[in-house]
């Protein structure tokens, strides 16, 4: 299953409580409105909603920084 800039910016809205305003182009974690801890819901968030496995050297800032960023790393994944 594909999961989209809006499904994402929604998440982090809703479920990581982001009160800034975000769009795809926002950095996310360079910017430090998300740190480890929330990477961790993000990941397990991903995987349910795509049913795909995210490894650990997956997970950089190339990867995870934007939700366009994000993405495009899970389209690569199917």
């Amino acid at each position: 299953m594909s999961l989209t800039q809006s499904q994402l910016i929604t998440y982090l809205r809703d479920e990581q409580n982001i009160g800034e305003v975000i769009d795809n182009d926002t950095e996310l974690f360079s910017s430090g409105i998300l740190d480890s801890v929330s990477m961790v819901g993000l990941i397990t968030y991903i995987e349910e909603t795509t049913g795909t496995i995210i490894q650990p050297g997956d997970v950089t800032l190339e990867n995870f920084d934007t939700a366009n960023r994000i993405a495009a790393f899970v389209a690569s994944l199917a």
